[in-house]
């Protein structure tokens, strides 16, 4: 069963209130055993724009949904054409002073794990260790007919050589390697399929609409339910798969933090939202801390 995509919310009552100190995350730090949840919020300073904020992709931009991709040949070549492009900024793109600030939290012992909803790897390029990517990752593919895994350069390569004519540029790329691309150059471009079982390419993320794995799930449960706090950084946690971690340890009596620019879905359960840039709020914490 497939879920239905969420792709916005509604903030019902008033703001509760929003905050630029830092001492709370500072105490909640300092004692150790801190989560960390984040969203597209923290990217933002490397290049890769949100889905909700100010200039969120959202304002322009859908996202593929997992029913359109696999239900739609189309959809697909749309998908891969813009995608063919988009991963290649995605892979540009390098950790930023927020990134760098979480890595050393967690190797000076304040932060015991990473829940990222993000699928660009900067938490790992940054040298976090063991971080769990809740929606996958753009530089794998997964083949939906026999669930082998390839690294995302494999099938840049195969592209690249069945289009050595496609000369398109993009002018914005979105969180999920997406970018706006003209019909015309998306009818021209050509797909490849498994080069073991000649089954469906899919990039190894997790669509709007698809569930999380089952083991990736349960795995992010126990880390909520080890930890003494959850810190959620630059998420709007719109999307179920992220929020449900925010309410199992608000349900827990485990306190929630969060640092984000704007409103969130969780804001009700959590003990202070703290309203500053990530990377500047970040390397103060680790300056203080680490």
């Amino acid at each position: 069963m497939r879920t239905r995509p969420t792709l916005s919310w509604t903030a019902t009552g008033a703001p509760l209130p929003r905050t630029t100190s830092l001492d709370e995350v500072v105490r909640a730090l300092a004692a150790g055993r801190v989560l960390v949840l984040s969203g597209a919020g923290l990217s933002t300073e490397s290049g890769i724009p949100d889905y909700r904020g100010a200039a969120g992709s959202l304002r322009k931009h859908t996202p593929m949904t997992y029913d359109e991709f696999v239900g739609s040949p189309a959809g697909r070549r749309r998908y891969w054409a813009r995608s063919h492009l988009g991963w290649r900024t995605i892979a540009r793109a390098r950790p930023n002073a927020g990134h760098l600030a979480v890595t050393r939290l967690h190797a000076a012992g304040r932060v015991t794990g990473v829940i990222t909803q993000n699928v660009d790897g900067l938490h790992q390029a940054a040298g976090t260790p063991d971080v769990v990517e809740l929606h996958g990752g753009l530089d794998r593919v997964i083949c939906l007919g026999c669930r082998r895994t390839s690294p995302r350069e494999d099938l840049d390569r195969r592209l690249r050589a069945v289009n050595p004519g496609f000369a398109a540029e993009a002018s914005r790329v979105n969180p999920d390697g997406d970018v706006d691309l003209a019909e015309a150059e998306v009818r021209s471009f050509r797909l490849v399929d498994c080069a073991d079982c000649g089954g469906v390419l899919k990039p190894d993320v997790v669509f709007f609409g698809e569930n999380v794995p089952k083991p990736r799930v349960e795995r992010c449960g126990a880390l909520v339910d080890a930890a003494d706090a959850l810190l959620v950084l630059g998420s709007s946690l719109t999307v179920m798969s992220g929020l449900r971690f925010v309410r199992r340890a608000a349900d827990a009596g485990t306190p929630v933090l969060i640092v984000n620019r704007g409103e969130t879905r969780g804001d009700a359960h959590a003990s202070v939202r703290v309203d500053l840039p990530l990377g500047q709020a970040l390397t103060t914490l680790a300056d203080l801390l680490a």
